[in-house]
């Protein structure tokens, strides 16, 4: 299925959405990483209790404040920040979402759109997201190799990309009910459509995971686990690669692979070093944890926001 034509305009009209959850320390550097550029900004705040969202509203943003009843998700804020940017401005071509914990790096969103707009079959374009401290912690220096993903095309992007207005609206943006793992299941519904997502060697924004407890990178992957037995479940996403990792996490995670654990050690090790093998072996048992809680608490249709900061 072709994706249908989108003009290409010399100069688009942009406009920027950020969302937030108690990120009063580094919403600052966020914001005025993204005015700097002159781009009109909606920030979205989902229950703040440390002043966020006046925070924002003092440096010149719209300000959207969600309300608690519906739950709070990264999908539901990115989606209401989406509506509240159209309503302003319905001539909006391109979006770019970023996180409230991240800053854009000068010359991001030049080398974005000239890849858009040379391509109308491209849907979303993300460049390299870093860690602003990468090696304060191994959690943050895993976060650092967890972005660095392939060039070119690829299946989906991160919760920073610059989007096109007409192709997230024509899918129905992201799903509002996925606590985690909302970009590819927004990527999925685009690639069906007929559009791509790429990504391209350009910096593009610096991400504060703000991770130095074992707990923190604990949680997170749990919430990682989450994400991926949502995915899993949902009988549309036919996806091998997906499939592959789901069951990977349980055959890893169960006590009779325990002694094949310094083979899949030693695999990671070749490519990395032996702090980081450890924790990717590790991992395996939040990720199947999280899993395991996501088909929990559907029996219970009792799904609530994951925080590991």
């Amino acid at each position: 299925m072709s994706p249908p034509p989108t003009p290409s305009l010399p100069s688009p009209a942009l406009g920027v959405v950020v969302i937030g959850r108690n990120e009063a320390a580094r919403l600052p550097g966020c914001l005025a990483s993204i005015i700097a550029h002159g781009y009109p900004i909606i920030y979205v705040d989902s229950g703040s209790t440390d002043g966020s969202a006046d925070l924002a509203r003092a440096m010149g943003c719209s300000i959207v404040e969600l309300a608690p009843e519906h739950g709070f998700t990264a999908a539901r804020a990115r989606n209401a920040g989406f509506a509240r940017l159209r309503s302003l401005d319905p001539a909006v071509v391109l979006v770019q979402f970023i996180d409230g914990d991240c800053e854009m790096v000068d010359g991001w969103p030049t080398a974005a759109i000239a890849t858009l707009l040379g391509n109308p079959r491209i849907a979303a374009v993300c460049g390299r997201r870093r860690e602003r401290h990468p090696h304060s912690s191994p959690y943050n220096r895993l976060c650092d190799l967890e972005w660095n993903t392939s060039l070119g095309e690829t299946h989906s992007c991160g919760g920073d990309a610059l989007v096109r207005a007409d192709a997230f609206a024509a899918v129905g943006g992201f799903c509002p009910s996925l606590i985690a793992g909302e970009e590819p299941e927004l990527c999925f519904r685009l690639r069906q459509a007929g559009w791509t997502i790429h990504r391209i060697a350009d910096e593009m924004t610096l991400h504060d995971a703000a991770m130095d407890r074992f707990g923190q990178w604990w949680k997170r992957n749990r919430r990682n686990g989450h994400a991926i037995a949502q995915a899993f479940s949902d009988p549309a996403r036919d996806d091998p690669g997906l499939r592959r990792t789901f069951i990977s996490n349980i055959v890893w995670a169960l006590p009779l692979a325990w002694p094949l654990w310094p083979l899949l050690w030693w695999r990671i090790f070749q490519r990395h070093d032996a702090q980081t093998a450890n924790l990717m072996v590790l991992a395996k048992l939040p990720h199947f944890l999280g899993q395991l809680a996501y088909f929990m608490k559907a029996k219970k249709n009792n799904f609530k926001i994951i925080e590991y900061k």
